[in-house]
């Protein structure tokens, strides 16, 4: 491998700016708890102890993903389903004072998620488990502070037992922790739920729903102010009402409040409003909650599919796993926010949680930005899908795992449908109906706004779940031929596809002839037609035999107003579920997006399709053996493409009956392609894909310039190879060394291929296909980072 001469850098400016991350109920009350944490890897004895010796421990700063820290193995007990990462044991450790005021106050902590098989102690007293790893939860801490010394919090975490999942999950205290500090009256935790029942041009009705907790031991008359305020900060609607509460006891009040001439949610402009709660006893305030909501109508029609605010809506959704990349299970809302850009830029209007609850920061930038999201609780019931999944802890925490998730996100407007389960076991067991009824029953109690679904596989009439009668919609996994015929098997019915597609790319891959469909792997024999590289063409023509390839499936949804939408698997690559290949491959060929954020040809198709700017991609690059022949694809919602190879028309084409896509078949030779889109006669876009040389340089393009100073914005780093014309080398798989200085870090480096090994935490990575990544996160102080890349 030959060294590239030059070298590429970029500064990048971090700097103090205070904006929301987390919807924050309580402002100044609730405090984010990730700062300065011990960790160690593996178990301890009695280490939940105050005086436990862990200053030799390593500091960090939550969230935290263990696994992504590690090793890729084929013998990892994870296996390569699940990532091919270590799992193991690990504990947490924080020492903390409270301040004078927090005297006679009620504390709690909240763990958004730990992963998995969680126990959390306070000054050695123990307060709880939770073994389901999506699960937010609360303790109380005041009974067991002290006031006057240190405080110490423990968690143990264990993901020992393996395999528990079917994709990658992480491994630790891998979403946010928070510390909210309360008087003796207060709203309880997820304590306001809001609906809006009736919505006009001229008014909307909101009713709100308050839970007020008193942890006196006396009665106390409360009055509850609740103030809406709409997205400018202006005060719209008030309600006061009174409440007697019972000593130690909750009490419960109803309110309802009219916004006049309401701007509502939707997809394109997600305004939304505030309602602030206020708790007064004797004239003074003593507690404030803030809940964001938003004021949207809809409703799914059996004939005509989904409406939003009265106007037909295609949903147009694709299903994600929660891990991001290099950077792991540890959530990160600066690299979701980037994942839903990329995802809305190419036309997604919705989101699929598969397969478990989301982080509430998805849930927070899904109302920002305006997405459809499916909010999905389980990927099992009674009956396993890996040896030690949820399975094992559904008798006991099934119910209270639900409840909390519906009792957490049920205020999110971008929220639209609850789904209790995922390709389930029991769709085929006797005892699946009375599972899905109690589920239903559960979900239907806390909120009867939102349709219920679950997720199938085997929609026919020996499923016991979807006869049940417990659902408001009939979700389809795949069986995309049967689309068509839903309204005559399942006369009264709604329909979405939960999941669908399935199709298997590698990005900058290519194969001819790419007019040929291949369904890999083939059934029976896993190897047969596989490559030796590990690769899927990224010509849309490849799917796993119970999918399809892109174009199929859109074709089948596009054309029937009662097929409501879908949920394409998936929108990017994954770690874990290496779909053809297993090992050496360890993450997922499904994305329409690749592992490291960089878009497949196949993105471009749905751009076409979904979005109204203009769109014109041609593919693949032009480095192939001279007289090969090749065939070009052209993406385009232009009426024709005319293609010229050396400034030689090839011809023009235009889109007929329900193509997708253009096709030419020529012979190579080294040049210039050249693709011109017109409509009306009038040239709306070209594109040229050049024959690249030698790698010569590396360009460096970084997502943004500018980041928050405070340790946890990120700026995105693409690496290009390209030759002395900057031209991508398509082939290029030089090393890139990375050197950063400045206050910042390196968080992760990726590529996208799903074979590499190589770990994610590091300053070096070869490209693939041309590309790379790395991600620079700011630290607490504001200064100028400067990356420099230099290659071989």
């Amino acid at each position: 491998m030959k060294r590239i001469a030059s070298f590429c850098f970029f500064s990048l400016i971090t700097f103090f700016l205070s904006l929301p991350l987390h919807a924050n109920p309580r402002p100044g009350k609730t405090v984010n708890f990730d700062k300065g944490w011990r960790f160690h890897l593996g178990d301890v004895a009695e280490g939940q102890q105050p005086n436990f010796d862990d200053s030799k421990w390593r500091i960090l700063d939550l969230p935290h993903d263990w696994s992504i820290e590690g090793e890729f193995a084929e013998k990892n007990p994870a296996t390569p389903s699940g990532g091919a990462l270590p799992g193991g044991i690990g504990w947490y450790r924080k020492s903390f004072h409270l301040p004078a005021s927090a005297r006679d106050k009620s504390v709690f902590i909240e763990f958004d998620g730990v992963y998995r098989n969680s126990e959390v102690w306070i000054n050695g007293h123990y307060l709880g488990q939770r073994p389901y790893g999506y699960s937010a939860f609360e303790y109380e801490l005041s009974p067991y502070l002290e006031h006057e010394s240190a405080n110490v919090i423990a968690v143990r975490v264990d993901n020992s037992q393996q395999p528990n999942s079917r994709w990658y999950s992480g491994s630790g205290v891998y979403r946010n922790v928070w510390m909210t500090t309360v008087g003796q009256v207060f709203v309880k935790h997820w304590g306001t739920y809001v609906t809006t029942p009736r919505v006009t041009a001229d008014a909307a009705e909101v009713a709100l729903t308050t839970t007020i907790q008193n942890r006196l031991s006396t009665e106390q008359q409360v009055t509850l102010n609740t103030i809406i305020y709409n997205s400018l900060g202006k005060q719209v609607a008030s309600n006061t009402g009174d409440l007697s509460i019972d000593s130690n006891g909750d009490g419960t009040l109803n309110q309802k409040l009219t916004v006049k001439y309401p701007v509502l949610w939707t997809l394109e402009n997600p305004s939304r409003y505030k309602a602030v709660s206020e708790i007064v006893v004797r004239g003074h305030v003593i507690d404030r909650y803030e809940t964001q909501f938003g004021i949207r109508t809809f409703f799914f029609d059996r004939e005509k599919g989904f409406f939003l605010n009265g106007k037909p809506v295609k949903i147009r959704g694709v299903c994600n796993h929660h891990d991001l990349g290099a950077l792991g299970a540890a959530i990160n809302t600066r690299a979701l926010e980037r994942q839903l850009e990329i995802l809305k830029a190419m036309g997604v209007n919705g989101i699929r949680t598969s397969h478990n609850p989301p982080a509430p920061e998805l849930l927070e930038l899904a109302d920002r930005m305006g997405f459809i999201v499916m909010d999905e609780a389980f990927d099992v019931w009674k009956k396993r899908k890996a040896r030690f999944d949820y399975h094992l802890d559904w008798d006991e925490w099934h119910q209270r795992d639900l409840e909390d998730m519906v009792l957490r996100d049920r205020n999110h407007p971008s929220v639209f449908i609850w789904s209790i389960g995922n390709e389930i076991k029991e769709q085929s067991e006797p005892e699946g109906a009375d599972i899905a009824r109690e589920l239903a029953a559960i979900v239907r109690h806390l909120d009867p706004t939102r349709p219920i679904i679950s997720a199938m596989d085997r929609p026919d009439s020996k499923n016991n779940i979807l006869s049940s009668g417990a659902l408001d919609l009939i979700g389809y996994n795949y069986h995309q031929q049967e689309f068509p015929d839903f309204l005559a098997k399942y006369p009264g019915q709604k329909f979405i596809a939960t999941e669908t597609t399935s199709a298997l790319e590698t990005r900058g891959s290519y194969e001819m002839p790419s007019d040929v469909i291949k369904r890999w792997p083939v059934r029976g024999d896993e190897s047969k037609e596989m490559n030796t590289d590990y690769s899927c063409p990224a010509y849309d023509n490849t799917s796993t035999p119970w999918g399809s390839t892109h174009e199929e499936t859109w074709k089948i949804v596009k054309k029937y107003d009662f097929l409501s939408g879908l949920f394409i698997w998936t929108g990017f690559d994954y770690l874990g579920e290496p779909t053809p290949y297993h090992w050496p491959a360890r993450s997922s060929y499904f994305g329409i997006v690749d592992l490291a954020g960089f878009p497949k040809d196949s993105y471009y198709m749905y751009q076409s399709e979904w979005t109204n700017k203009p769109v014109l991609h041609i593919l693949p690059h032009w480095n192939w053996a001279k007289g090969q022949m090749v065939d070009v694809w052209a993406y385009t919602n232009a009426e024709e493409v005319e293609l010229f190879l050396n400034g030689k028309s090839l011809g023009v084409k235009r889109k007929v009956g329900d193509d997708l896509h253009l096709m030419w078949r020529t012979t190579f030779e080294p040049g210039t392609l050249r693709a011109v889109a017109r409509t009306d006669g009038r040239v709306v876009l070209t594109q040229e894909v050049r024959t690249a040389g030698r790698a010569a340089k590396i360009i460096l393009i970084p997502d943004r310039k500018i980041i928050k100073a405070g340790g946890n914005d990120l700026s995105f780093v693409t690496v290009k190879i390209v030759d002395e014309n900057g031209t991508l080398v398509p082939y290029a798989d030089n090393l890139v060394q990375f050197q950063l200085i400045g206050e910042g870090s390196i968080a992760g480096v990726d590529n996208g291929s799903q074979t590499s090994h190589e770990p994610f935490e590091a300053s070096r990575r070869n490209a693939f296909n041309g590309m790379g990544l790395a991600i620079l996160r700011s630290k607490e102080k504001r200064g100028r980072l400067i990356l420099t890349a230099t290659g071989q």
